[in-house]
C-alpha cells in the first residue's frame, strides 16, 4: 500500500485537517508531518519535510498546502525527484499524474474551497502515470538532475 504524507503552514492549517479527516473516513492511513495548530509558521520547513520524505523512501508521494500554494511548490521543487504540482483544478490534478507522474499535490488554503480540494485529492490519488511518451520527459529531467549531481549541487 502506498505511504502518503501531508504538512501545511498556518495559512494551510484548517485545510490540511479537513483533508486528513476526509481521507481518514475513506480509510486511506497518511502521516501528519504538520503543524499542529494555526500558529504562525515558516512554510519552508514543513515542504522541506515532505520532500526529504520522498527522497529518503520514508513516504511514497505528499500533499502540501500553504496560503496559495506558490511558496510550497517553490520549496518542494528544489528537491531532486520532486515533481510537485500546484492544483487548483481538477483538470490539472490529472494531467500532472498523468503526464508528469507528480509526487506532490500542492494547493492553496487561501484559494480554494473545501469540496474542491476534496475532489482534487480524489483525482490526483487515483490518476495513474500513463508512461508511455511521458516518461522520455521524465528522464530528460532525471538526466539534468544526474548532471547537477556531477557538478556537486543539490
Amino acid at each position: 500500500m502506498e505511504k502518503l504524507a501531508i504538512a501545511s503552514d498556518h495559512a494551510g492549517f484548517e485545510l490540511k485537517e479537513n483533508i486528513i479527516i476526509y481521507l481518514h473516513d475513506k480509510g486511506v492511513k497518511l502521516e501528519d508531518f504538520g503543524p499542529e495548530n494555526t500558529d504562525r509558521v515558516d512554510y519552508p520547513d514543513y515542504g522541506i519535510s515532505i520532500a526529504q520524505a520522498i527522497q529518503e523512501k520514508k513516504v511514497d508521494r505528499g500533499i502540501v498546502i500553504c496560503g496559495t500554494g506558490v511558496g510550497m511548490s517553490i520549496v518542494v521543487n528544489r528537491f531532486r525527484g520532486i515533481r510537485g504540482t500546484l492544483c487548483p483544478d481538477l483538470y490539472t490534478a490529472k494531467m500532472c499524474r498523468e503526464h508528469n507522474d507528480s509526487n506532490v499535490l500542492i494547493m492553496g488554503g487561501r484559494v480554494i474551497g473545501k469540496g474542491l480540494a476534496q475532489e482534487i485529492v480524489d483525482t490526483w490519488l487515483k490518476t495513474p502515470f500513463e508512461g508511455g511518451r511521458h516518461q522520455k520527459r521524465l528522464d530528460k529531467i532525471k538526466d539534468i538532475d544526474r548532471e547537477l549531481e556531477t557538478k556537486g549541487d543539490q
